[in-house]
């Protein structure tokens, strides 16, 4: 061949190389672009927007299962806030080592020594984890000094009445109603008598704060921060993996406080991003008629005695307390004190991280109302608690009746939440002048 015919010959490998090495170049590019098209819209889709609180009170239930099923103990907080309460009182020269209520429910070590204080740490990690992907974290102060008020003032109320009870809406609602005992059917009921009154409570004057009226020349621009967004997005990340490898080092040390942080992350992320809150499942109920996280709530119960049944049966042993006044007295002090509030146990803990000061106040009135219950317990159990008998429904009626009749209640429960709504939208729309109800059905 003459050098000429290899010149072109070159010129027409490297002319095709250059073209396989742009094609190869493309194709990346475009699976890298699909790559990080599916990486958007799940990030957009999952940890950005928040989530249907249904599935994610399903999913709770769930978790609250294998929770009970791997650790034996239960999903419920306010007796750690109890415990932390009881390490303050210390700082002060209380001895809560000699309280009775402690000697119950137990005051040894710290929460990093205990199931329940892990499982909390991991739920305040899951709670700011989710608020800083979606960018939902921003200092908020309460509109008026009433509600400081309220927030402190409902929050001891709603702590006492929780340890009264023995537990707050985790312990009955995802634990006691779940594991088939009695008492838990007495705090439900009686949580919902009490919200009732603490919502007819807040609708009083004296709550109503002052609107002020401001003259503005022009609408303010609405303004995105999407540095800020992205920034606090990889800090959500970083602590997100942060209480993961922790608990999962933990797993090797001591399994059960791992597998708690590790399940607290979980509850964390779901009641943060479905904005889980008893309180305002109440709330809605009796002021505006909606009844959609209610009835979520009953749903994921009913998950949840299933599983729970199935551990039972193969001998775990379910969480049952005592069925006295204690139980009935609670739930009408918790119902009233979270609607007051404006927050349960759940709903306070991932707002306060949120940044809403106003639920920082209702966390530490929980910790003080539930530490005068402890520090009162030994005046008060006897009467209200302790000398009334531990019912467990499937020794009642036997492992299956106990199963039909806590499902049959569910299902009663749920009727009633819809008859409920359907009578409020009834007599709402009753009320209606008749002018407005022209107007709409010609609409």
């Amino acid at each position: 061949m003459s050098p000429y015919g290899w010149q072109v010959l070159i010129l027409f490998l490297i002319k095709i190389g250059l073209s396989l090495l742009r094609t190869i170049i493309e194709l990346n590019n475009f699976f890298k672009d699909k790559r990080s098209m599916r990486w958007q819209d799940f990030k957009t889709q999952y940890l950005i927007r928040f989530w249907a609180p249904l599935p994610a009170v399903i999913a709770a239930g769930i978790l609250s299962t294998y929770y009970f099923g791997l650790t034996g103990t239960f999903w419920a907080v306010t007796g750690e806030f109890t415990r932390w309460g009881g390490h303050i009182a210390e700082l002060f020269g209380a001895n809560p080592h000699e309280w009775g209520y402690f000697k119950t429910i137990g005051f040894e070590g710290t929460p990093l020594d205990r199931i329940d204080g892990m499982m909390i740490i991991g739920m305040f990690g899951g709670c700011i984890a989710a608020a800083l992907w979606a960018n939902n974290i921003k200092l908020r102060l309460p509109q008026h000094k009433v509600r400081i008020f309220q927030a402190l003032l409902g929050g001891i109320i709603a702590g006492f009445g929780a340890r009264l009870a023995m537990g707050c809406n985790l312990a009955a609602f995802f634990t006691g109603i779940p594991q088939f005992s009695l008492h838990a059917w007495f705090f439900a009921l009686a949580t919902a008598v009490g919200s009732y009154f603490g919502a007819r409570f807040t609708l009083l004057p004296m709550f109503r704060i002052p609107v002020k009226l401001q003259k503005v020349s022009a609408a303010s621009p609405l303004t995105q921060k999407p540095e800020q967004a992205r920034r606090r997005f990889r800090i959500g990340m970083v602590i997100f993996f942060a209480i993961v490898i922790w608990g999962m080092v933990k797993v090797t040390d001591s399994p059960k406080l791992g597998l708690a942080m590790l399940f607290g992350l979980g509850f964390g992320l779901l009641i943060e991003r479905a904005q889980i809150c008893f309180t305002s499942a109440f709330r809605d109920l009796w002021i505006t008629g909606r009844t959609h996280m209610a009835k979520a709530i009953i749903i994921g119960m009913a998950v949840s005695a299933i599983g729970i049944f199935s551990y039972v049966q193969m001998g775990a042993q379910p969480k049952i307390l005592w069925a006295g006044p204690n139980a009935v007295l609670g739930g009408l002090l918790f119902g009233f004190g979270i609607v007051l509030a404006g927050g349960c146990e759940t709903g306070w803990m991932y707002r306060a991280v949120e940044g809403q000061i106003h639920y920082w106040w209702v966390g530490i009135g929980n910790i003080i109302g539930a530490t005068v219950l402890a520090y009162y317990w030994d005046d008060l159990a006897p009467a209200l608690a302790t000398n009334y008998d531990k019912v467990n429904l499937l020794d009642t009626f036997g492992p299956y009746g106990g199963l039909l009749v806590t499902y049959l209640l569910l299902g009663l429960a749920f009727a009633s939440m819809l008859w409920w709504e359907k009578r409020f939208f009834a007599r709402k729309n009753a009320t209606q002048p008749l002018s407005l109800q022209a107007s709409k059905e010609s609409v």
